[in-house]
């Protein structure tokens, strides 16, 4: 009982030091320590923003592809089937080995991947290089970016890629360039409706003083 007392009086004298040193600083006028944010450019938050919003993007650029095939009178995914040669190479082409929905599927997430990482650069040359531009200077900024992308990817990895890993340029001769020039164009111009969406923003606490 006696030890139950001494802590007693041990924690209300704790906790009277501890108002003592509430009051000594709130009369020192010390203020709150500052929160941390950026002074400068957010790499690192704008390169996970636009790994996030290239997913998008590229779902759109995607949708876009589905529905101009069906007008067409192609098959909805036969842009997937296509890029598909790359990890599978001709076999992707035999709709008996690709005809499945799981394998369709594993393509689908391979094109959205791969646009999450070219979000990474489109989300970074809008915010550092474009984000006080007007939209039609933004505009011309993405779509020469996304042509760049093309032609980098096709004609400059892809065309000579490919046939050393698996004995054909199916990308490049399989899918006509405006086909191909106009899905990276539509994932670029997605990007730019929804990159302000990734802006750092820092984080203000609301003041309890009036």
């Amino acid at each position: 009982m006696m030890e139950q007392w001494d802590q007693q009086a041990r924690l209300a004298e704790l906790r009277a030091q501890v108002a003592k040193l509430e009051a000594e600083i709130n009369r020192a006028g010390q203020a709150p320590p500052r929160q941390w944010r950026a002074t400068e450019y957010y790499t690192a938050y704008y390169a996970t923003t636009g790994f996030i919003l290239g997913g998008v993007a590229a779902t759109g650029s995607l949708l876009v592809n589905i529905v101009g095939a069906l007008l067409f009178g192609m098959q909805p995914l036969e842009l997937i089937r296509v890029y598909l040669t790359f990890p599978m190479g001709a076999q992707a082409l035999d709709f008996n080995a690709v005809d499945n929905g799981l394998t369709l599927a594993i393509g689908c997430c391979l094109y959205i991947g791969t646009g999450m990482l070219y979000g990474i650069l489109f989300q970074i040359v809008l915010t550092r290089f474009a984000a006080q531009s007007s939209i039609a200077v933004q505009f011309v900024v993405v779509s020469a970016l996304a042509l760049a992308v093309w032609l980098v990817n096709f004609y400059g990895v892809l065309y000579w890629l490919q046939p050393l890993l698996f004995g054909g340029r199916w990308i490049v001769e399989q899918i006509p360039w405006w086909v191909a020039a106009i899905t990276h164009l539509v994932f670029g111009w997605t990007m730019l409706l929804i990159y302000p969406l990734g802006r750092y923003t820092p984080y203000r606490v609301q003041s309890e003083n009036p």
